[in-house]
């Protein structure tokens, strides 16, 4: 099985929605396939509890599906959205410094994707 992570730092709605997009579709094809959120990113999981925003069903589906692997701790308390983070149940942490590692993801043996 492939293992790809998706590691996304845009801050702009509709490239967080293509991750979404593209993180569904790589799970429905057999991936093992992770989500980290990070940089200003992570001032979208507050944006994203909303019902009314765009993408939030996309949003949903993938929190329900698990592929959110780690919203970074050290971004998501500069921006603000570490309780929105907790209150929805994801993941936050960060090994290195306060953010999430690449380098275990590589050691993990996955193919490391950004945006």
């Amino acid at each position: 099985m492939d293992k790809i992570v998706l590691i996304t730092y845009n801050p702009e709605l509709m490239c967080f929605g293509h991750v979404l997009i593209y993180a569904l579709d790589f799970d429905q094809k057999g991936y093992d396939v992770k989500i980290v959120i990070e940089g200003g990113a992570a001032k979208l999981v507050s944006t994203l509890k909303n019902p009314e925003a765009p993408f939030y069903a996309l949003y949903q589906r993938v929190k329900e599906k698990g592929l959110i692997d780690v919203v970074c701790q050290a971004c998501a308390a500069k921006l603000g959205a570490i309780d929105d983070a907790r209150e929805q149940g994801l993941p936050v942490g960060g090994d290195l410094m306060g953010h999430p590692s690449m380098e275990a993801y590589l050691q993990g043996g996955y193919r490391v994707i950004t945006f």
